[in-house]
């Protein structure tokens, strides 16, 4: 039974393991699915506005604010299909 001890811990610590691996691997696959709050389009973040709002700001803003409408493409969007990230929060 002594011999068996090590083999049994070293078992339990794998299921353990798999058991773990298996749960982040779920909870990540939840986390794509959802859409975060901020979602909305810009349609509907200024429905007030049929004609549309421009997404260039005039005034400072930060250089990540920057590489963010950079990277969605802000300069080229055309209404109705401007991302919210376009405009600063």
């Amino acid at each position: 039974m002594s011999r068996l001890r090590p083999v049994l811990a070293w078992t339990a610590l794998g299921l353990l393991l798999a058991a773990g691996v298996a749960q982040s691997a779920t909870a990540l696959r939840e986390t794509d699915s959802i859409q975060p709050p901020e979602a909305k389009t810009a349609q509907q973040m200024f429905a007030d506005a049929p004609d549309g709002v421009d997404p260039i700001v005039t005034g400072p803003v930060s250089a990540a604010f920057k590489q963010r409408q950079k990277a969605n493409n802000c300069d080229s969007a055309v209404w109705p299909n401007v991302p919210a990230a376009c405009y600063p929060d």
